[in-house]
C-alpha cells in the first residue's frame, strides 16, 4: 500500500528498508539525531513508519563540544523536537579536540571515533540508524575512487553493517529538504560544512555540483550504480565465503591457489584484517603472489606471511639483536633455540660409505661423523667473523658471504650453527665442515633435520 501523495519519500524509504531486509517487527531503532536536516528527516520518517513496521522509535544526540553555544542550540533543538513528536531522547557531550590531541587525530576522525563509540555504547542489542544519504554515498565513492579503492570502496555506503542501518541512501538532499518543507518543519544547520576545510566537503561543494552539470540526474543514476555494484560484490563476497570455509583453518589458507585471483586476495585480506594488520592493493597483489609461488612477507613488526606454496599463512618470526649470543650444549633429540623451529639430531649407525653418500642427497637432513667431532659440542646463532672449510673445498669461506648469497635477510638471524672445540662443522642451510665428512671409515653419523613450525 502506497502512502499520501506528499509522503512519496516515506514510501520510497519504505520500499529500501524492506529491498535490503533492516528490520523486523519488534525491532527497537535508534536514530542518530544532530539536528540537521538529514538526521530529522530520519528521525520524523521512521517515527511514521514505526506502527506500520512493529517497531520502536528512540534518539541519540551527541554533542561534540567544538561550536560553543551552537553546539548547544543544537542539543536543545534535539531535545524539543523529540518532546514534541514523544520520542525517548538522550544526549552525550564528549571532548573532541583534547581526544584529538591525544591521539594524533583531526577534529574530524575523533569527532567521528567518538561520536561511533557512543552509538555502539548505546545501541547494544538495537539497531543504529544513520541518516546518511544518496548525495553522501555519491561523494564517499568518488572519495575511495580517488584514494584508489577496489569495488568494495566503489559500492559506498554499505546499507547494512552489523547493526548499523541507513534507511535514507535511497533519496537525495534535496528530496530531504522537499520533504521538510512540505511540513514546515525546521532543522539547524552546522556552520563547518558550509567551509572547505574538509576533503568531504571539497567534494561536496565543487566536484558533485561539476557532475550536475555533465548529468542533472547523476545522484539518482549513483543510487542505480551502487545498488549493481552491491549485487555484483555480494556475489563475491558469497563466493570468498565458500573459499574460506574450503581452505581456513586458524590462521593459514591451504589450497588457495585453486582460486581466481580476485578470490584469492579477498580470503588474504579477511585474513588480515581479521588479525589487525595493515595491507594495501600493492600489499595484497605481492601476498597473493607469495601464496601461489610461495616465499615471505614482512607484514608488521615480527609478523609474516609464509607460503610454501600450498598452504599460505601468518607466522610470527621475532626479531633476535645480531649481538645477542644464543648457545646451546648440543643434544641428541630436540634442540630448541628460536621460536618456531627446532634441530633434530639423531645417531644413525652406518657401515657403508655408499649409502651415506645417498643420503646426504636429502634436502631434508644433513649427515655428518659424530666421532669426528673435538670435545663438547654446542648449537648456537650465527656470529660475527664465523668461517667454514666445506667439504671438497681446499680454503676456508666466510660465512656471511656465503649466506648473503644464498639465504633471503629475514631468515639469517635464525640459523642454527653447531660448533666443537675446533670450530664451526655445521651452518644450516649451508653446509658441514669437510673434517666431519662421513668416509669409508665412519660408523656413527649424527642425522641433522631442521623441523619449522608456523
Amino acid at each position: 500500500m502506497l502512502l499520501p501523495k506528499t509522503d512519496m519519500i516515506t514510501d520510497n524509504i519504505l520500499g529500501f528498508i524492506k529491498k535490503e531486509n533492516m528490520l523486523s517487527p519488534g525491532d527497537t531503532v535508534v536514530c542518530g539525531l544532530s539536528g540537521g536536516a538529514d538526521s530529522v528527516c530520519l528521525l520524523l520518517t521512521m517515527k511514521q513508519l514505526s506502527k506500520h513496521l512493529g517497531i520502536s522509535v528512540e534518539a541519540l544526540h551527541v554533542n561534540h563540544c567544538l561550536r560553543g553555544e551552537e553546539s548547544d542550540r543544537d542539543e536543545a533543538f534535539c531535545r524539543k523536537l523529540c518532546a514534541d513528536n514523544d520520542i525517548p531522547f538522550r544526549a552525550f557531550s564528549c571532548n573532541v579536540r583534547a581526544y584529538a590531541a591525544e591521539h594524533s587525530l583531526s577534529d574530524e576522525e575523533a569527532a567521528r571515533k567518538l561520536r561511533y563509540g557512543i552509538f555502539t555504547d548505546n545501541s547494544a542489542g538495537k539497531l543504529l540508524a544513520t541518516a546518511h544519504n544518496a548525495d553522501d554515498n555519491l561523494e564517499t565513492m568518488i572519495l575511495n575512487l580517488t584514494r584508489g579503492s577496489a569495488l568494495k570502496g566503489i559500492c559506498g555506503i554499505p546499507p547494512v553493517r552489523g547493526n548499523i542501518i541507513r534507511p535514507l541512501l535511497c533519496v537525495s538532499r534535496a528530496e530531504i529538504e522537499a520533504f521538510l518543507a512540505e511540513r514546515g518543519q525546521d532543522f539547524v544547520t552546522d556552520s563547518t560544512n558550509l567551509s572547505d576545510d574538509y576533503t568531504r566537503n571539497k567534494i561536496r561543494h565543487r566536484i558533485v555540483p561539476l557532475l550536475k552539470e555533465i548529468n542533472p540526474s547523476v545522484i539518482a543514476t549513483s543510487v542505480r550504480s551502487a545498488a549493481a555494484l552491491r549485487d555484483e560484490n555480494a556475489l563475491i563476497e558469497a563466493q570468498t565465503d565458500a573459499a574460506e570455509a574450503d581452505c581456513l583453518r586458524d590462521n593459514a589458507l591451504t589450497g588457495l591457489a585453486g582460486y581466481d585471483k580476485v578470490i584469492r586476495k579477498r580470503c588474504i585480506a579477511r585474513l588480515l584484517t581479521r588479525n589487525s594488520l595493515p595491507y594495501s592493493s600493492d600489499r595484497l597483489d605481492t601476498t597473493d603472489s607469495i601464496a601461489v609461488n610461495s616465499g615471505k612477507l614482512n607484514i608488521s613488526g615480527d609478523v609474516y606471511f609464509v607460503s610454501d606454496g600450498n598452504s599460505a599463512g601468518l607466522q610470527k618470526i621475532p626479531d633476535i639483536p645480531q649481538n645477542e649470543d644464543i648457545s646451546a650444549e648440543l643434544r641428541i633429540g630436540t634442540n630448541s633455540i628460536f621460536p618456531g623451529k627446532e634441530l633434530h639430531c639423531e645417531i644413525v649407525l652406518c657401515d657403508n660409505l655408499k649409502k651415506n653418500e645417498v643420503v646426504n642427497n636429502s634436502l631434508t637432513s644433513l649427515y655428518l661423523d659424530y666421532d669426528k667431532i673435538i670435545g663438547r659440542a654446542f648449537i648456537r646463532n650465527r656470529r660475527f667473523g664465523d668461517r667454514i672449510k666445506l667439504c671438497g673445498r681446499d680454503f676456508t669461506s666466510s660465512v656471511k658471504k656465503l649466506i648473503n648469497e644464498k639465504i633471503p635477510a629475514e631468515e639469517r638471524p635464525f640459523l642454527h650453527f653447531i660448533e666443537d672445540d675446533e670450530g664451526t662443522v655445521y651452518a644450516e642451510k649451508i653446509g658441514i665442515a669437510d673434517r666431519v665428512r662421513p668416509d669409508g671409515n665412519s660408523r656413527r653419523l649424527l642425522k641433522l633435520t631442521v623441523r619449522n613450525y608456523n
